[in-house]
């Protein structure tokens, strides 16, 4: 019975054909050493994967999560975040756990510091690119008096209702009287929610069925593969194309105008140039066709800007004779994204109470931060575009010695800026920057804060006619946290 029964126990203690354990160990002297996959489980010379010996014990050990949410300041955060974003930082802490990045032990105190600042993916970036208008980055950065304006709309706001007698108001009136106030010759101002939008609610309400004439030199494409002659014929407008690419004249116009016309189009090159032989006509001549002239300067100025003595604004192009004007808000007016039309008050009226103007009307906060804009202080962008290169390069020669400091290669280098945006093409303004080896470009798009700079000559370049001056310690903090110091380099001496 003994032996009987022992057979069985034996038996009972055999794993079945098949289970992990019946399978034999490898012989450690020939090859049989655990390869760890990138997800840290082990793969046997058998092809069984297998998670590493750890795998239970630390699992045991892991938080739970429900346990690991009630921490204080992750109840908070659940709070401002929401509780899905919450969730999933504790998951990414826990998991790094699992997969022995972290003890279990430091599940909590990391996903507290793996917390987003918003719930939304939008992650402020450092322009040291050297433009200053950087499409990519979202063009203008907005004033702090934009900010503080749109923060202030955010919540419920008198946006269309007037609160002295309780009736309802017309749509962003403070911010349409603020730029008449800038722009003395309109006698109205009507804003949508791009500057393209501006000029499809302009062909649309004025030429629909009708001829618009432009001459070919002035026939652009926009950015993103959206060209002029596109958007104008989707409005039901017939395009009337004058002249040459590099010459149209006066008679050019003048020869298609027709009964049939609905207006003259006359559009700003922003974003090119043409040189050598070449002619084209103004507005004040365009204005003598006996049509409405409607004049597109882009790049959003409302004054002439000194700096910029070629780029065309909406008070010179209105004075000159151009019935309506159209432009964008978040170019080097220093705004929001919007669209401007200001003008003859007969056009803007028709064009306000077109259908197509509800579709593409803008919402409080950008009325609110283009108001501020427009009434309010000293724009970043206008700060980039005047700043002294001196104090540029004074900024760029301290920043590169202190991080020089930490063992860095770095030195401070003369550079050259752009406007961008679809602004003032060809003009080159004089500039500082802080030289880094190529090879931290990557590296710092990914720090905290994140970094653009650009790769010249083989090199990172950090260009500061775009960086605020208050915000160069951040640039360099996210500078040292990111770039690796070379092994052996020397530390302590400022050169």
């Amino acid at each position: 019975m003994r032996a009987g029964g022992g057979t069985r126990a034996r038996a009972a203690a055999t794993p079945a054909p098949g289970h992990p354990a019946h399978r034999p160990s490898p012989d450690p002297g020939e090859g049989a050493a655990e390869l760890m996959d990138s997800d840290h489980t082990s793969t046997m010379p058998d092809g069984v994967r297998r998670p590493p010996p750890h795998a239970d014990g630390v699992r045991r050990r892991l938080p739970r999560t429900d346990v690991t949410l009630a921490d204080p300041r992750l109840a908070a955060a659940t709070e401002r975040l929401g509780r899905g974003i919450v969730k999933a930082v504790v998951a990414g802490a826990q998991e790094r756990a699992r997969a022995g990045e972290i003890p279990p032990h430091e599940v909590t105190e990391q996903a507290v510091a793996a917390l987003p600042a918003t719930a939304g993916r939008l992650r402020p970036v450092l322009n040291a690119t050297g433009v200053l208008l950087h499409t990519n980055l979202g063009r203008a950065p907005l004033s702090s008096a934009a900010r503080e304006a749109v923060l202030a709309a955010s919540g419920t706001t008198d946006v269309e209702l007037d609160l002295a007698t309780g009736a309802r108001s017309r749509r962003g009136r403070s911010a349409t009287e603020a730029l008449l106030e800038r722009v003395p010759p309109a006698e109205a101002a009507h804003v949508v929610n791009n500057g393209a939008a501006a000029l499809v609610l302009a062909a649309t309400a004025l030429a629909r069925g009708r001829d618009v004439v432009v001459s070919r030199g002035e026939m652009v494409e926009i950015g993103d593969g959206f060209r002029l002659p596109d958007l104008l014929v989707s409005t039901g407008a017939r395009l009337r194309e004058v002249g040459t690419t590099n010459r149209t004249s006066l008679a050019d116009y003048a020869a298609a105008v027709t009964p049939e016309t609905g207006f003259v189009l006359k559009v700003h090159p922003s974003n090119f140039r043409v040189t050598g032989f070449t002619r084209d006509v103004g507005v004040a001549a365009l204005a003598r066709l006996g049509v409405p002239v409607v004049a597109d300067i882009g790049s959003g100025l409302l004054a002439p800007e000194p700096a910029l003595p070629a780029e065309p604004d909406a008070a010179t192009w209105l004075r000159a004779g151009a019935d309506l004007v159209t432009a964008s808000g978040d170019k080097l007016l220093g705004g929001p994204q919007c669209g401007l039309l200001l003008g003859r008050a007969d056009l803007v009226r028709r064009l306000a109470r077109h259908p197509l103007a509800r579709a593409l009307r803008v919402d409080k906060l950008t009325l609110a931060a283009l108001e501020a804009t427009v009434r309010g202080p000293e724009t970043p962008v206008h700060a980039a575009l005047h700043a002294d290169p001196g104090r540029l390069r004074e900024r760029a020669e301290r920043m590169a010695a202190r991080l020089r400091r930490h063992g860095l290669d770095c030195r401070a280098v003369d550079s050259e800026a752009v406007v961008g945006g679809g602004g003032a093409p060809g003009v080159t303004l004089p500039s500082a920057a802080v030289s880094l080896p190529a090879s931290y470009t990557g590296p710092l798009r990914r720090a905290e804060p994140a970094v653009m700079g650009r790769v010249e000559g083989g090199r990172c370049l950090l260009d500061l006619r775009a960086v605020p001056e208050a915000a160069d310690g951040a640039l360099e903090t996210a500078v040292r946290r990111t770039c690796p110091v070379p092994a052996g380099a020397p530390t302590g001496s400022g050169e």
